[in-house]
């Protein structure tokens, strides 16, 4: 897959079929047996991250992992960085927009994520990603079923008609509580945040806490009709 082809849909689908019930161990082997090389994990250092950050080491330590810099993350995001940095004994990739955020501002004016979230995303967010992907064949993410109505329907293996490439969703059928049951039975480093009503963390200036009861996404740009990034579909 190295030129990038798109896969046949019929053999996406068997292989989506076949994991539909797998652990997600398994289903990060079947990618690392048919990627290796090609591959990487994309990291926000969320519960679901950290996870598979923890199951990819013990099956395979040297896939890649990256994580996209906003410049405007939690302190608590950058020191879970490090703390897993230093657990794993590796270094992640650090992905940085063209745009710095003062060049931002003096294109898009002061506070672009209170103006236009959608254009600070595709700026520091999606272009960047877009750029990381496209040396690689295929990629795993943390996304799950019941994060939210837009994820209710991935695949633990599909297509990513967005960037082009193979996405394996390992976690896609597990709930928040298998999550939590797996940090702690394994003592996975994880944002502390998320100890403070934080359950999904993303930039420091569009993320607040969620009360009880609450969509878990709904700390994400309160006040506008957003609950996705763009990374996803």
């Amino acid at each position: 897959m190295s030129n990038r082809q798109r896969m046949a849909d019929e053999e996406l689908q068997v292989w989506a079929y076949r994991m539909e019930a797998k652990l997600p161990q398994d289903v990060l082997v079947l990618a690392v047996e048919n990627f290796a090389g090609n591959l990487v994990l994309a990291s926000s250092f969320g519960a679901e991250d950290v996870v598979l950050i923890d199951m990819l080491h013990k099956l395979a330590p040297t896939i890649p992992v990256f994580y996209l810099d906003t410049n405007k993350h939690f302190a608590e995001t950058y020191e879970t960085r490090d703390k897993l940095q230093e657990r794993y004994q590796t270094k992640y990739i650090q992905v940085l927009p063209q745009m710095t955020l003062a060049e931002q501002e003096e294109k898009h004016g002061e506070k672009l994520w209170e103006t236009d979230p959608n254009l600070c995303c595709q700026i520091r967010k999606v272009e960047p990603l877009q750029r990381v992907l496209s040396g690689y064949d295929a990629w795993i993410t943390g996304i799950r079923r019941d994060q939210a109505p837009t994820r209710a329907h991935a695949k633990k293996v599909e297509w990513d008609d967005k960037f082009n490439l193979v996405k394996f969703n390992p976690l896609a059928d597990w709930t928040m509580d298998q999550v939590w049951e797996y940090i702690h039975a394994n003592q996975v480093p994880y944002n502390p945040l998320h100890d403070r009503h934080y359950p999904s963390i993303g930039c420091s200036v569009c993320t607040r806490p969620v009360l009880p009861g609450q969509d878990p996404r709904a700390g994400r740009w309160a006040g506008f009709d957003k609950t996705e990034c763009g990374l996803h579909k």
